[in-house]
């Protein structure tokens, strides 16, 4: 056939963008001759077709039809019906994993008949009923967007007995399950109970929690989900079934080794919702299930050179493989695992570096607590509980019981640590914007702990002690009660949440992992990295991140060192009448330089003159009043000596550092000549920021007359867009404007076509023997770094704190062009 559907065993799984992961991952393990129920993948046309026209297209149903028609002669079994009933799960399955977004319906396929050969099957009525109650209530949640039926059928279905005549089961639960719903009812007609499952799981692709998140992970709203449609196995069915989760290697800290969990008699969303806590799968499971398994996910991540995310059930001792993703994974495990599988040759350098992000960079080196205030606070009974250790992190915040209110504090500016009995999808936007999130239940695998990973958000999970009452927003915890709005503090790592809030220490240097990964990206990079510091302390933390340079500004440095006033001084001074030589300022250089120059020892050093156009002089530097009495100032050499007095300055300060002064806002070829001839006989080395289109216009005579050349990328993009600059290190107002649709390039993430044309006669002044860089401001853009990468630059400038991530970036960038 062709058309909407494809069965798992006739498949591609390369055809990742029509069948989605989980359709890709049971059509390769399908292929592999792994035990997968048999299944068919609805593809994500379709889903796009019924967005558009708000209906199934035509002849979607009748194919889905013929489909279910194959799929009973494959598993020998009847839909609808006996001897053996055919019962259905039918999930979602979009291109980009987005764990717990959007709906699934499980059990999928009974009527009476069906209900009734499924208790003769198994001599289970009890089983059956079980079965029942978790269809309806997931079909009256998921399609009917009804509410829970509630625990009154749970009731009923444990006092039902194994031995009962089935039909009468049958007749009660399913009364039972009906009588709360109002208006509306669950068809007892299996093929209409498909369509509208099918259409369900299309709706939820636009469901606020699902736009949410693509919203945050950058995901395509034009996507689509397939829909998987397979044969049901049956974890609770037996002592010896149960469902699970395992993770090749532990998706927490990266240690190799399966990793994961597993609930005897149960299916599998009791395992990932959260509402039962699971047992470790090395302790659970039979021996010889275990070792199936282990060497089933062994197989599966050497085939796939990636960490995997596997679902299974157990059906009466016979492991059954449901569904093979890559592992979402916090940022400590990311790095360790990328480096880990480059060293036992199960991935390339350039397929390492794109499983990490430069985000998860900046979280594995952010700060942490003082391992004595810990201690401290667990000696004096601060430790409130301890759960399982789901993200790592160290965060501090107020205490927030409500995803609503965790968003609002959080807008305000406060930090929040969000306490839930249970996270489910509609919690995202208040889990997006906390700072740490704790639950009572659920295991490593439950939905708080999978989007945490994503998130890179602090968690901890299965903290069972916690007694979280939402009316009167307290927390209690074995007779100790927080209200919302106390400070908390929680350790993502060992699982400790305490009351009270830490200071945060800086971050010990980088782990092994991490030095490993980017010394592999720095090797394909070929690229220069220097970071911008201004005191001498910085140096150290600038080379430990793998810096090869620094540069600095004299006003940040005098800023830095509590010294701007005295420069004030000198440049709201008028000129002596025989000299203007500044000498004041030269000595004031030398005074605060001399430090910053001993600790960067030979290394590079590039110095930024003092600037009183740049949006931070306004309040610095008293713009206004010094440019009102001396407007000289506002141009880059209208008062030469100030130029000469910094080098000066700078070279007495010099030592053994390799120091050059670079002074912004050159425009023209004439300007640079003056600027050499002004750095004549000095030993530090001249040349010029670039900061408009036209110095980039004119970058190749400007770059022939000087030693260094820098483009500011942040102030030349804002300058295009005619926007203030400073804007560019903020979320709004542009966060609103890209939202709107009001630019079609987001100049903080990418350049724009119009800089980009002016950094190809950049790019072709690297001819004149000037080195020339990009300064970036603010956080590394991976698609920004790719784009100057590919105009040929090879140097490049950045905040400390953001080296690791633009080495990351850089390496991805070389192996993305070269493949």
């Amino acid at each position: 056939m062709t058309g909407f559907t494809v069965a798992f065993d006739e498949a591609d799984p390369a055809d990742l963008d029509r069948l989605g992961g989980k359709g890709a991952g049971l059509a390769r393990m399908t292929r592999q001759g792994l035990r997968v129920p048999p299944g068919y993948v609805i593809g994500t046309d379709a889903c796009r077709a019924y967005l558009g026209d708000s209906t199934l297209p035509d002849g979607l149903v009748a194919e889905v039809r013929t489909r279910l028609a194959a799929l009973e002669a494959a598993a020998g079994k009847t839909f609808g019906g006996g001897p053996v009933p055919l019962l259905l799960s039918v999930r979602s399955g979009a291109p980009i994993s987005m764990p717990g977004m959007m709906d699934t319906v499980l059990n999928l396929g009974l009527d009476r008949a069906a209900a009734v050969a499924l208790a003769e099957v198994t001599g289970d009525s009890r089983f059956m009923a079980d079965v029942v109650a978790r269809f309806h209530t997931m079909y009256t949640e998921t399609v009917l967007d009804a509410l829970d039926p509630g625990a009154g059928v749970d009731t009923l279905v444990a006092a039902v007995d194994p031995g009962e005549d089935a039909g009468a089961v049958y007749d009660r639960i399913w009364a039972a399950c009906e009588e709360t719903l109002l208006g509306e009812t669950v068809p007892a007609d299996p093929q209409e109970q498909l369509v509208g499952a099918i259409e369900a799981v299309f709706r939820s692709w636009n469901t606020r929690r699902a736009r949410t998140y693509r919203d945050f992970h950058a995901i395509p709203h034009d996507l689509g989900t397939a829909v998987v449609v397979q044969s049901m196995v049956f974890g609770n069915l037996s002592d010896d079934s149960g469902s699970g989760v395992v993770f090749t290697r532990n998706p927490v800290t990266g240690e190799p080794g399966l990793f994961g969990e597993y609930l005897a008699h149960s299916q599998g969303e009791d395992v990932v919702a959260g509402t039962r806590t699971p047992d470790p799968v090395a302790e659970a499971l039979a021996p010889d299930v275990l070792a199936e398994l282990r060497a089933t996910c062994d197989g599966l991540e050497r085939a796939q050179g990636d960490v995997l995310d596997i679902e299974f059930t157990v059906e009466r001792a016979t492991l059954y493989l449901l569904q093979v993703r890559s592992a979402k994974r916090t940022p400590e495990a990311a790095v360790r695992i990328a480096a880990d599988l480059v060293a036992e040759g199960l991935a390339t350098t350039a397929a390492a570096l794109r499983g990490v992000t430069v985000e998860q960079v900046r979280q594995v080196q952010r700060p942490g607590f003082a391992d004595s205030d810990v201690e401290g606070a667990r000696a004096t009974g601060r430790l409130l509980t301890t759960g399982i250790g789901a993200c790592p992190g160290q965060v501090s915040g107020l205490l927030v019981l409500d995803p609503d209110r965790a968003g609002e504090r959080a807008a305000a500016g406060e930090d929040v640590v969000l306490a839930r009995p249970v996270t489910s999808p509609a919690d995202l936007h208040g889990m997006i914007a906390a700072q740490g999130i704790v639950t009572a239940t659920g295991g490593s695998t439950s939905h708080a702990a999978v989007v945490a990973r994503a998130l890179g958000t602090t968690c901890v999970v299965g903290a069972g002690a916690l007694r979280i009452d939402e009316a009167s927003r307290t927390l209690s915890v074995d007779g100790r009660t927080l209200r919302e709005g106390d400070e908390v503090s929680l350790d993502g790592s060992t699982g400790e949440l305490f009351a009270g809030r830490f200071a945060v220490s800086t971050p010990a240097a980088a782990t092994g992992a991490l030095g490993d990964l980017l010394a592999l990206a720095a090797d394909a990079a070929g690229a220069e990295v220097l970071a911008r510091v201004t005191l001498p302390s910085d140096v150290a933390v600038a080379r430990e991140a793998g810096a090869s340079g620094l540069v600095t500004a004299v006003d940040d440095v005098l800023v830095a060192t509590g010294h701007l006033d005295g420069l004030v001084e000198h440049l709201l001074a008028e000129p002596g009448p025989a000299s203007d030589a500044l000498d004041g300022v030269a000595d004031l250089v030398e005074a605060e330089f001399a430090p910053l120059l001993a600790a960067a020892g030979d290394v590079e050093i590039g110095v930024r003159a003092i600037d009183l156009v740049a949006d931070e002089s306004r309040e610095l530097l008293q713009q206004t009043a010094v440019t009102t009495r001396h407007p000289e100032l506002t141009v880059p050499l209208g008062r030469p000596a100030l130029v000469e007095a910094q080098l000066r300055g700078l070279e007495r300060a010099a030592g053994a550092a390799r120091v050059h002064l670079a002074v912004r806002h050159l425009t023209d070829p004439a300007e640079a000549a003056a600027l050499r001839e002004l750095g004549r006989g000095s030993a530090v080395g001249v040349g010029a920021y670039v900061t408009g289109p036209r110095a980039a216009f004119a970058a190749k005579e400007i770059a022939a007359a000087g030693d260094v050349l820098w483009v500011e990328v942040r102030t030349m993009q804002a300058a295009v867009f005619g926007i203030p600059a400073r804007h560019l290190l903020t979320a709004e107002p542009l966060d609103g404007y890209v939202r709107r649709g009001l630019l079609s390039c987001d100049p903080r993430v990418a350049l724009d076509p119009a800089v980009e044309d002016l950094l190809v006669r950049v790019a072709a002044a690297q001819d004149a023997g000037c080195r020339i860089g990009m300064r970036l401001s603010g956080r590394v853009s991976e698609q920004l770094v790719a784009q100057l990468y590919g105009l040929g630059f090879r140097r490049f400038a950045v905040d400390v704190g953001e080296v690791r991530p633009m080495r990351l970036a850089l390496g991805k960038a070389a192996c993305a062009g070269s493949t």
